[in-house]
């Protein structure tokens, strides 16, 4: 089998063919699938080995003091071959992995041979391809957790014992230095605790991504932004705990730690970084300064880890293998997300050059990932798929009757800025829509909106709206979470139905709104896909023509940086930006293209939010949605281009479209007034919809799949794997496996 090494004397780094260790009893063989590098612990140990022998003595004075013990008790002359012959083997790297159960040891009955288990420690989780683990160093990964997430498993431990250390509770507010990856980590573990958090790195976009991960404010620890975010937080008393997730030689992190913890608050070194502690400062404040040592209790005890004695839960509540199942179950709910801390996964075969590089900072990254052999797959799992629904033919109840000539009398849920700015104004005083009534819940937004469009009335009531049988239609224009539920009760009402996107976050939410329409035969749903609608986009593909052979696609999305504070920002409720947006741009490819995507590969930069989705079609056309965060503000938000048959159709920001066909090209007029995404002729169609009682403007089974498609981003992200879409049987609602 292969494993990573290093000589500590030389610096080399090698992928070495080494035996295949035994099963022992009281552990299992593991087969890796996916193995975590520590870009702290790691990368440190292997730029120490790159130093000089002066280098390496200056960096590791615990060392020197051994040798020169052995010295004094040996001679010179042994100690000399005895440092020599160490210096000159090969070490493993690597301490979290996940993997398979190859071979069960004697003595073990947790697991068996095929599960998924996380691993632990830098003896028996190492950058191998096949590792014995001893019971207490290893869990079993639950249901529906990814392997690759599974991965962070030891890491994860090593913050959750940080946090454990500062005895955080609900309501303080904690400063963290150091926003690497075990920093990044404890952000999530604090804030997922009701702890505030602060954090203090250098690197902005580190600061960002723990912003996006939950931390209050953050901010270069140089500068006044941390102090201030701080005093602003506590009322000017200073942070309940610091964690001092940083590494290097500077004091500044301790430093800091005094200067903005409380009176009698705790200073918790997760980290290894320097430690001369400021006397009179950590002495007047009585600052209790605590370490955190590694996993968890039961580390680097031979006895726990080696022989499987555990430690009474009477007595000892979190042990290192508890705090390894405990991370895990909280990323397996959803309460901690790691995907966003993924900055490359590698093959292992490529280990060496993906350490050379991270060591010469030609890879920035808070995490990488080695993917082994036969990983791609999931291991012990079928190639994931998300269910893309089937309609049930003539499910629709034909439309209710209605009065001749009267108004499409018309209800909004949700009054926010978007309902406001792009979809009232096109409704307020159009021929033959009357809005009725909009609710919040808030009194005074309903009531400024009442006040600002001429709503017939306002209220917080949305049962009322719903039983009111004078109205026709219902627009969801609320917070992403709440679209599948509102949509489906006012389906289940008889209303029809306008839902700005995303219809649904979840495979369940999106059969349950299917479901509604099944149960109602009410498929009067139209979800906020304005795109195709837009006069400049509809002109274009006129011009295009018809198509004979499959098309290439590129839709490149400036979407720029989310103001702090956005409440886009909240992935654990409201879903990721792409799977709020996305839909967006998977509709409008699709409408192009003119069919319904079979399968959906997506892939993220390292470190922020831009992702590249290939979608796949049944005539082997592709489209790629490139949606990116870190483009310039000034450039386009929105770029296309189509490619078929020796005919090129571009779309510049919804301003000019042009079409090449070889012999002719038709470019259009720049637009002289503000841009035209289709509002306004959605809007018109839906209204006509309802009126006339003829067909949504869009089908439904069209809606549904590229719900399926944006969904599928998500799971492809967590599995790093192709995601087939799967059409299920009518009234199969068979969700992702």
């Amino acid at each position: 089998m292969k494993q990573v090494v290093q000589n500590y004397k030389s610096g080399e780094l090698a992928l070495l063919d080494v035996p295949v260790p035994g099963c022992k009893p009281g552990g299992v063989l593991v087969r890796s699938a996916y193995s975590l590098i520590s870009t702290g612990t790691e990368l440190m140990k292997v730029s120490e080995a790159g130093m000089s022998m002066v280098g390496k003595a200056r960096s590791r004075p615990d060392q020197v003091a051994k040798v020169v013990q052995s010295v004094a008790t040996n001679g010179v002359p042994a100690t000399y071959r005895k440092v020599m012959g160490k210096l000159d083997s090969y070490t493993p790297l690597g301490y979290s992995l996940c993997g398979v159960v190859e071979e069960v040891g004697a003595g073990i009955d947790d697991v068996k041979v095929g599960d998924l288990v996380a691993c632990a420690g830098n003896e028996h989780a190492l950058h191998a391809e096949l590792n014995w683990v001893p019971k207490n160093l290893y869990a079993p990964v639950p249901d529906g957790l990814a392997p690759r997430h599974a991965a962070f498993g030891t890491v994860g431990s090593i913050a959750l014992q940080g946090v454990r250390q500062g005895e955080s509770r609900l309501g303080e507010v904690a400063l963290v230095v150091g926003l690497g990856l075990i920093g990044q980590l404890v952000v999530q573990l604090l804030a997922a605790s009701g702890v505030r958090v602060v954090g203090a790195d250098p690197d902005a976009e580190r600061c960002e991504l723990a912003e996006r991960l939950g931390a209050a404010a953050c901010g270069d620890p140089a500068s006044a932004a941390v102090e201030s975010a701080v005093a602003e937080l506590t009322d000017g008393h200073g942070v309940d705990q610091v964690y001092l997730a940083a590494g290097g030689g500077s004091n500044q992190p301790v430093e800091l730690a005094a200067r903005l913890c409380r009176d009698r608050g705790r200073v918790v070194d997760i980290g290894k970084c320097r430690l001369d502690l400021p006397w009179n400062a950590y002495y007047e404040k009585e600052l209790d300064v605590r370490f955190s040592r590694s996993y968890g209790p039961g580390r680097y005890d031979p006895e726990y880890e080696l022989e499987g004695r555990d430690y009474p839960i009477g007595y000892v509540r979190w042990t290192e293998r508890r705090n390894l199942a405990c991370f895990l179950d909280l990323v397996a709910r959803g309460r901690v997300d790691v995907e966003p801390l993924v900055s490359r996964v590698a093959d292992f075969d490529d280990a060496v050059e993906t350490y050379r590089g991270l060591k010469d900072g030609e890879v920035k990254a808070v995490a990488v990932l080695f993917r082994y052999p036969g990983a791609t797959a999931e291991p012990g799992a079928a190639a994931p798929t998300v269910a893309v629904p089937a309609v049930r033919p003539g499910v629709g109840a034909p439309a209710p009757a209605r009065v001749a000539n009267r108004p499409v009398r018309v209800a909004f849920v949700g009054a926010g800025n978007y309902a406001t700015s792009m979809l009232l104004p096109h409704l307020a005083g159009r021929d033959g829509v009357e809005l009725s009534t909009v609710v919040t819940t808030t009194a005074l937004s309903a009531a400024n909106a009442q006040r600002k469009f001429g709503f017939a009335g306002a209220t917080t009531d949305l049962d009322a709206v719903l039983g009111d049988e004078s109205v026709d239609a219902v627009f969801v224009v609320t917070r992403h979470s709440s679209h599948a539920d509102l949509t489906r009760r006012a389906l289940l009402a008889g209303k029809a139905v306008f839902v700005e996107k995303p219809l649904a976050l979840t495979e369940e939410e999106l059969a349950g709104v299917l479901a509604a329409v099944e149960e109602s035969g009410n498929d009067r749903l139209q979800v906020g896909f304005n795109r195709r609608f837009a006069p400049l986009l509809q002109e274009a593909r006129t011009r295009f023509g018809e198509r004979t052979g499959p098309a290439s696609l590129r839709y490149l999305v400036n979407a720029g940086r989310l103001d702090h504070g956005s409440w886009y920002l909240r992935q654990g409720t409201e879903g990721s930006r792409f799977a709020g947006e996305g839909g967006h741009f998977v509709d409008t490819a699709s409408w192009l293209l003119g069919a319904d995507p079979v399968s959906v590969y997506a892939v993220a930069a390292s470190g922020n939010e831009d992702l590249h989705v290939v979608l796949r079609y049944p005539d082997e056309s592709t489209a790629t949605v490139s949606y990116v965060t870190t483009g310039a503000a000034g450039f386009p938000k929105e770029t296309l281009d189509l490619v078929a048959d020796g005919r090129v159709l571009r779309l510049d920001d919804f301003v000019r479209a042009s079409v090449w066909d070889g012999r002719r090209r038709w470019v259009s007029s720049r637009l002289p007034k503000a841009r035209d995404k289709g509002q306004n002729a959605e809007l018109a169609a839906f209204v006509g919809a309802v009126r006339t009682g003829g067909p949504m403007p869009v089908p439904l089974e069209s809606l549904v799949a590229t719900t399926a498609a944006t969904l599928a981003v998500g799971a492809g992200l967590a599995g790093g794997v192709l995601v087939t879409l799967a059409r299920t049987a009518a009234g199969d609602t068979a969700g992702a496996r």
